[in-house]
């Protein structure tokens, strides 16, 4: 299979309505099984092409082609919701229920019955708004540009200055960072105020309260809530937030600085931060060792990805920042997006986003369409759980020499991204419980839970981050509402498979395999027990998992 073989029919709002409307006349009066059949095979046709058009827009931004494209795709998503929510309900109000959560299992139904409340045609010109709003925010990133050490770069291409041994680089990098965020402040608070306010507007028109009930719902959560989420972030503030607070000045007085700013996080490693053994080439060719070594079914998959063309990972230039992990449901076959810029970082995106990947093309035969991807929360757990999982190879990718600092500087940097990833769904449920706030009062909201989970934060003169502006640059926020803390909570099921991998490496590896092969079969909780982990939200979850970092840190 070869990505540029790849292609799926333009659909039109015409298309979609006979779609629709042959497969409600095969309900009537054929065989439900085969039109529940046909319904996802033009599901999975219609996903495809819109995964290729916006990895086309994210690859080259300031493609006109690329972005009327899009703008097409997102005018045409909500036509092809509405056609798709019918069906759901009508499969739904089947008199023969038992019939149908036999043919799409009992879990999909209870996605389904899900879905179904987070859409009607009252809001279709609201979601295409929504998704104009959101690719404004992306276009708006990828347009920076920054000229540091007689080179010329975008945002990701910021990223080595900021980890550099040279502190007045690192402080130089992040000023130009934030001097950027602040020079576009008007646009960025006008663009989520628009977002904010068009969002609790659609909660309304669907019966809430608020944006916060419809956005678990958009995030297909049916087996937690908000309240369970509050208790797991108390968690991280009472186990997590103390043992960053050590490291950090166990950090600061082995570089002997007075204080640890804001710009001296990144850097970890006294030695400095490792960093990948070579350039891209090297790097993707050195990976192919790697899964050789730890498993033929991840070495397989790997030299599929390679050779049919699956991968974006260099940076350049208008495309889009961050990485991702995209699918084409007709075929099978994921890709991988990522930008590249000489840091451990690569490693980091790389591992992950093959973690997705990898499950996907485990779970493609997996029947119908919603079992393809678990809920993000449990997706994240596969690429996560892959950074760890790879540790015992990293020599592969960093050199031998710097491969234990490399893991430790793995995990400590996952331990310090917990406080971080519950502030950004803290400052979400802050500002969709007041949707009427000012941009300063939100930056206010910031700053204050800033203080709580990141109590070490200082920004010195960077006078944007200091007003509580940081959060402007997680695209999650924008693009993804509430989805940053499915992160956090996949990191700690991944820290329970590093333990596990740690005592039993193949053992951890099967049962690590044997989840991606479950995809969305289940509901999260269900699929963290059935790979033998236990539960975010049970009492004592992060207790263990911190444990085990104390003593393999030597914090203990």
């Amino acid at each position: 299979m070869r990505f540029d073989e790849i292609s799926a029919p333009k659909p039109t709002a015409e298309s979609l309505a006979a779609e629709a409307k042959h497969i409600a006349a095969e309900l009537d009066g054929g065989s439900r099984e085969e039109a529940v059949a046909e319904w996802d095979a033009a599901r999975r046709a219609t996903d495809s092409w819109s995964a290729l058009v916006h990895l086309r827009f994210a690859q080259d931004t300031r493609s006109p082609e690329a972005k009327v494209d899009r703008e097409y795709a997102d005018a045409l998503a909500p036509v092809a919701t509405e056609h798709e929510v019918a069906i759901k309900k009508r499969l739904i109000d089947d008199p023969d229920r038992a019939g149908v959560e036999a043919l799409v299992s009992p879990h999909v139904l209870r996605l389904w019955q899900t879905d179904i409340t987070t859409f009607d045609p009252a809001i279709a010109a609201d979601l295409e708004e929504e998704s104009k709003l959101t690719a404004r925010y992306t276009e708006l990133l990828a347009s920076a540009s920054f000229e540091i050490d007689g080179a010329a770069v975008n945002l990701s291409g910021l990223a080595p200055y900021a980890e550099s041994d040279d502190r007045e680089m690192r402080h130089r990098a992040e000023s130009l960072r934030w001097a950027f965020f602040e020079q576009n402040g008007a646009e960025l608070d006008s663009i989520y105020d628009a977002l904010v306010k068009l969002r609790h507007g659609m909660a309304r028109k669907l019966g809430d309260e608020s944006f916060t009930p419809l956005a678990y719902r958009r995030m297909r959560r049916t087996d937690y809530g908000p309240e369970d989420v509050a208790r797991y972030r108390d968690q991280v503030a009472e186990h997590v937030v103390p043992l960053v607070a050590r490291l950090l000045e166990a950090r600061r007085a082995e570089f002997g600085w007075d204080k640890v700013m804001s710009w001296d996080e990144a850097l970890i490693d006294p030695a400095g931060n490792p960093k990948p053994i070579g350039d891209h080439d090297t790097l993707v060719s050195a990976a192919q060792t790697m899964f050789d070594r730890m498993d033929p079914r991840l070495a397989e998959f790997y030299r599929m990805m390679r050779a049919g063309g699956f991968l974006d990972l260099k940076n350049r230039p208008g495309k889009a920042g961050g990485g991702f992990c995209t699918s084409f449901p007709s075929f099978g076959a994921p890709f991988i997006f990522a930008n590249f810029n000489g840091t451990h970082h690569d490693i980091g995106v790389f591992t992950h986003e093959m973690g997705h990947a990898f499950q996907c093309w485990e779970s493609r035969n997996l029947p119908g369409i919603d079992q393809l991807w678990p809920t993000m929360e449990a997706c994240e757990i596969h690429s996560m759980s892959l950074e760890f999982l790879t540790h015992p190879q990293m020599g592969l990718l960093v050199g031998e020499e710097a491969a234990d600092r490399f893991r430790r500087m793995h995990v400590i940097s996952s331990l310090a991204f917990l406080p971080y990833g519950v502030c950004v769904d803290h400052f979400q449920h802050e500002v969709f419980a007041n949707p009427d706030a000012t941009p300063e009062e939100r930056h206010a909201i910031w700053k204050r839970l800033e203080a709580r989970y990141m109590p070490w934060s200082d920004h010195g003169d960077i006078g944007y981050l200091a007003k509580g502006g940081r959060w402007q640059a997680k695209h999650h926020i924008y693009n993804s509402p509430f989805y940053y803390i499915d992160y956090t909570l996949a990191l700690c099921c991944a820290l329970q498979f590093w333990v596990k991998a740690r005592q039993d490496p193949k053992a951890a590896l099967d049962a690590y395999v044997a989840l991606c092969a479950r995809g969305g079969s289940a509901p999260f909780q269900e699929l963290v027990t059935s790979a033998g982990l236990v539960s975010p939200f049970a009492e004592g979850a992060l207790a263990e998992v911190v444990g085990e970092a104390e003593a393999f840190l030597g914090k203990k």
